[in-house]
């Protein structure tokens, strides 16, 4: 049951709409509308595939429209389900809401069509099918692309301070922070920082700091367990301690980010938490002579075994109210075929859902024009994405309530912040 008063409206809302598609005309005659995001490289990529496919099944045209602008991508998909506006496909859903639509009776069940395993094989390993598989047992998306979370980190900055490389842990990490975040002007307070993060209280701000870091902390472990809560509370003490330490030793600045200054490539900052889009940004706007590299996390001192990262996916799905279904589906999977997940690297520098793509010789000329591409495709079968719950969001609240409250305003031990987390979450999935 939805603790939070806004989401339970909502999914009774959801509930009580019978949503119209406006994917044909009165004649009955085939188009399948399809959403895409709303930034111009993904729109590019939306175009490429959109005309090859009409060119090829002229009898299933397809109508591509970026998702509408608005605050996030998610609020427009939610506005347009309870609008009755909904595409009959989508390319740009957050795999953390799609349990939030099962449970709404709003997607399409993929797992129906006769062809379904086969299509799934080729492309996903077994661990990523069951990442899809809803708690009903259905498979209701396709895992599309990936961005798995690393460090980019200033090489100079870094070497200036005596590391060739990025530090590994935790300890080393802090120690670096010593070295690097300085007062340059002599004010009295730091004005060059090791790192940042967003110090907003929103949910959404968490799945970029405190939980990449749990999973790379606990091995690979996300929340839930088989529909239980399962905390790993060590991996999640551990990191709360990490992000005081960096705010408390002034090492990390209290900062919300602004689109007209990146402190990054500003040098302000010396590494940060980011995706593979960052590579476009940073070669696009990087001053001359600014060398940068990725790396894994940093882990909790004495840490062995492979480093976990949030994936931060996104999927495909089909809206239930389609007309088209079966014709939706084959587009669907013309969107993963493998030249079309060469489109999407070669377009939006963002990795498919698809394995063994680094020994592909499709993809090979890719890689090699894009190295620092490679990091990321590695790092892609260590990641994890969020848990199948329609409350995923109130989870996140709890963990941002107690993140500003033990790491920003340090209120609380990081013991304490976790206790009062599990005590949240507990509420939240009664």
């Amino acid at each position: 049951m939805f603790k939070n008063k806004y989401s339970g409206f909502l999914f009774l809302l959801l509930c009580s709409f019978n949503c119209s598609n406006h994917s044909h005309n009165d004649a009955g005659q085939i188009q399948i509308t399809y959403w895409c995001a709303n930034n111009q490289y993904e729109i590019n990529l939306a175009k490429a595939i959109v005309s090859e496919w009409n060119q090829l099944h002229p009898d299933i045209p397809v109508r591509y429209q970026p998702v509408p602008e608005g605050e996030s991508s998610e609020e427009m998909i939610l506005a347009a389900v309870v609008g009755k506006t909904t595409p009959d496909i989508y390319s740009n859903m957050w795999a953390g809401d799609v349990e939030f639509y099962v449970r709404a009776n709003k997607l399409l069940q993929l797992d129906q069509f006769s062809d379904f395993d086969s299509v799934a094989a080729e492309r996903f390993s077994d661990d990523v099918i069951e990442q899809m598989r809803s708690p009903d047992g259905g498979v209701y998306q396709l895992l599309w692309k990936t961005n798995p979370i690393l460090m980019i980190y200033n090489k100079t900055i870094f070497e200036e301070a005596g590391y060739s490389s990025f530090p590994s842990s935790y300890s080393e990490f802090l120690q670096a922070a010593d070295k690097i975040s300085i007062d340059r002007d002599g004010n009295g307070h730091n004005d060059r920082w090791i790192g940042v993060t967003d110090i907003r209280a929103r949910w959404r701000d968490r799945l970029f700091d405190f939980y990449p870091f749990y999973i790379s902390a606990s091995g690979g472990k996300t929340f839930l367990k088989k529909g239980r809560l399962a905390v790993d509370k060590k991996a999640a003490i551990k990191v709360f301690s990490f992000f005081q330490s960096c705010f408390k030793n002034d090492y990390f600045p209290y900062l919300v980010p602004s689109g007209s200054h990146d402190v990054f490539l500003y040098g302000d900052v010396a590494s940060r938490i980011t995706g593979p889009w960052e590579i476009t940004h940073a070669e696009k706007l990087k001053p001359e002579g600014f060398r940068y590299d990725f790396s894994s996390l940093p882990v909790p001192d004495n840490q062995n075994g492979p480093s976990y990262t949030y994936a931060d996916p996104k999927s495909i799905v089909i809206f239930s109210t389609t007309k088209f279904p079966k014709e939706s589906w084959k587009f669907a999977q013309f969107l993963i075929r493998k030249q079309s997940d060469f489109y999407l690297l070669d377009l939006t520098s963002q990795l498919p859902y698809r394995r063994g793509i680094l020994s592909d010789t499709l993809f090979k000329s890719y890689f090699k024009k894009n190295p620092l591409m490679i990091r990321f495709a590695e790092q892609a079968n260590y990641t994890r994405a969020t848990d199948s719950t329609p409350v995923l969001k109130e989870l996140f609240d709890a963990i941002s309530q107690e993140f500003e409250a033990c790491v920003l305003y340090q209120a609380k031990t990081p013991e304490k912040a976790v206790e009062d987390m599990i005590n949240r979450m507990k509420l939240v999935l009664q």
